[in-house]
């Protein structure tokens, strides 16, 4: 979907082509695409990217999550609450969960020394 999209229009662009209200929100992804194609290496394709780039975004969904909402975050490190990633296939219906993020303990930790700088 909208990775596709952003990806085609990186290989497409064209610095005089007005860009579109789509095109603008779709630049926010750039940092998820370049961590999507640095993950995948050599074996990147604009499909394996794409679909990597989803996942790579579910989790800076959820660590953008737990290092902005204290009460969230406070309640993960005492075991109250899990956040779990997933993606939905709107073509097919199938959900694919993702689990935790895989980098927790560092969010948690960073967002803690984070908070004491405030």
């Amino acid at each position: 979907g909208a990775t596709a999209k952003y990806l085609d229009s990186l290989q497409r662009q064209d610095d005089s082509a007005p860009q579109g209200i789509l095109d603008s929100l779709l630049t926010g992804l750039s940092p998820v695409v370049a961590q999507a194609e640095l993950d995948l290496g050599d074996k990147a394709t604009p499909e394996t990217i794409a679909s990597e780039a989803v996942e790579v975004n579910v989790f800076a969904g959820i660590e953008k999550l737990l290092l902005y909402s204290e009460s969230i975050r406070e309640k993960v490190k005492r075991g109250e609450v899990q956040v779990h990633g997933a993606v939905f296939d709107i073509a097919t219906g199938e959900v694919k969960f993702l689990g935790q993020h895989p980098r927790l303990p560092l969010i948690l930790g960073f967002a803690t020394a984070y908070k004491g700088k405030n």
